[in-house]
């Protein structure tokens, strides 16, 4: 269980900032209150972001940075709070150019997502996105991280077991 996807998008501006800020901030009371991780999505809203994680950890709520492509200093502010961070068929894009990023999460709070139904990675980008495409995600970031794989594989399953209380066997 988790509280999510929530959080701040100030690209198209759709919703006030205030009202965002207000929402995810009572998302965050609710996760403490359920002691359920959160599950948030950020974009072009960094300060903002920090300010709320910051909040979510003098309340004890960790989470992950969902289908993260934010700053270097964003995902360890994140890291420092002990939340995970997740990557997502865009690590396969051509315009992908940040490997370092995918190096700098340890593998202990990795995690990798499909972000289905949207972001199919390559060789599928364009169509609708698939959980069962992951693996190519996988193998993009074990490239980058020089990991292999299937360990990778492995270690994020078991992260993502860990971060939600997920009980299942992943052989």
């Amino acid at each position: 269980m988790a509280i999510g996807e929530c959080g701040l998008d100030y690209h198209y501006d759709n919703s006030p900032r205030e009202a965002q800020r207000a929402a995810f901030s009572a998302q965050i009371a609710l996760a403490a209150e359920l002691n359920w991780p959160v599950v948030v999505h950020t974009r072009e809203a960094e300060d903002d972001t920090r300010a709320l994680l910051d909040e979510a950890h003098s309340a004890g709520v960790i989470g992950v940075m969902h289908c993260y492509t934010g700053s270097h200093s964003l995902a360890e502010f994140a890291l420092a709070a002990g939340w995970y961070v997740s990557f997502s068929g865009i690590v396969t894009f051509k315009k992908w150019s940040d490997d370092d990023l995918l190096r700098l999460v340890p593998r202990e709070r990795l995690l990798v997502e499909s972000d289905s139904p949207y972001l199919a990675p390559v060789p599928f980008r364009g169509k609708r996105n698939e959980p069962a495409w992951v693996t190519h995600t996988i193998s993009n970031v074990a490239h980058a991280r020089g990991d292999d794989p299937f360990e990778l594989g492995r270690v994020t399953t078991a992260n993502a077991q860990q971060l939600f209380g997920l009980a299942f066997d992943a052989a």
